[in-house]
C-alpha cells in the first residue's frame, strides 16, 4: 500500500516535477494546449495510462486548458502513486503537446 509523504519528502521531489504544485492534499498542475483537439488526445493517452496503472487522475477540462490533480483519494493524500503519475503525465505532454 502507498503510505502518504511527509512535507519533507514532498518538497525534496517538487523540483523534479515542473510545473506540479501541492494544493489541498492533492499534486496539481495545469497546462494549455494548441488546440481542444489536442487536448482531447492529452486525456485520452493519460486515461490509457491511469487504467492500466489503476490511479486514476481528476481532469478539468476547459476548451484547450487542462487542470490535473492527482490525490491517492483512499490515503487521503499525496503518496508515490500520484508522482509517479504526475511523471506519466508530464511524458505523455512532452510527446504530444
Amino acid at each position: 500500500m502507498a503510505e502518504l509523504l511527509s512535507d519533507d519528502q514532498l518538497d525534496d521531489l517538487l523540483p523534479t516535477l515542473p510545473g506540479w504544485c501541492p494544493q489541498d492534499a492533492a499534486l496539481v498542475k495545469t497546462v494549455e494546449l494548441e488546440s481542444f483537439s489536442k487536448a482531447i488526445m492529452v486525456v485520452n493517452r493519460i486515461a490509457e495510462i491511469a487504467e492500466n496503472d489503476n490511479h486514476h487522475p481528476d481532469i478539468d477540462i476547459r476548451y484547450k486548458t487542462l487542470t490535473f490533480r492527482l490525490s491517492t483519494h483512499y490515503k487521503g493524500g499525496i503518496t508515490a502513486l500520484d508522482v509517479s503519475l504526475a511523471e506519466e503525465i508530464d511524458g505523455v505532454l512532452d510527446a504530444l503537446a
